[in-house]
């Protein structure tokens, strides 16, 4: 198994294509598990939760939570709570969150994790509609 990489992955329930997650990347503190409790909220459900260990197989990217914190979710200000997670997720989707402005229509790009290139979405999770952002660059993959 690889190292585990500083990232949260929750994924979203498509008809017809199954469990496909998002990777939230950024350092401590970015909002990682913020933004993944509120698309549990909608529907989502956790991977990982700060760790995930991210591994390529068949060209595919994929994601489980190291065992110590499976099944786990900080919640600041709360604590360490239990939450419904997924064994394994296929992740089709990088998230790179930062607190500076994003560009309003960006290039797309891709970052490279484990061998495999994923579209990548750069945004600020503190704003309201970081969720629905994310579930519509999903939705269009």
């Amino acid at each position: 198994m690889t190292q585990p990489v500083h990232a949260t992955v929750v994924a979203h329930w498509a008809s017809g294509r199954g469990w496909r997650a998002a990777a939230l990347f950024g350092p401590p503190g970015a909002g990682k598990s913020d933004l993944a409790l509120r698309l549990m909220g909608a529907g989502w459900r956790l991977a990982a939760d700060d760790y995930a260990h991210l591994f390529a197989a068949s060209g595919r990217l994929y994601a489980r939570a190291p065992r110590t914190i499976a099944g786990k979710i900080e919640v600041r200000g709360v604590g360490i709570v239990s939450a419904g997670t997924l064994d394994l997720a296929r992740v089709v989707l990088a998230v790179e969150l930062t607190p500076e402005p994003v560009e309003r229509l960006p290039e797309p790009a891709l970052k490279r994790v484990q061998g495999v290139d994923l579209p990548l979405l750069r945004l600020n999770p503190r704003e309201a509609s970081a969720g629905e952002k994310v579930a519509a660059v999903i939705a269009r993959l």
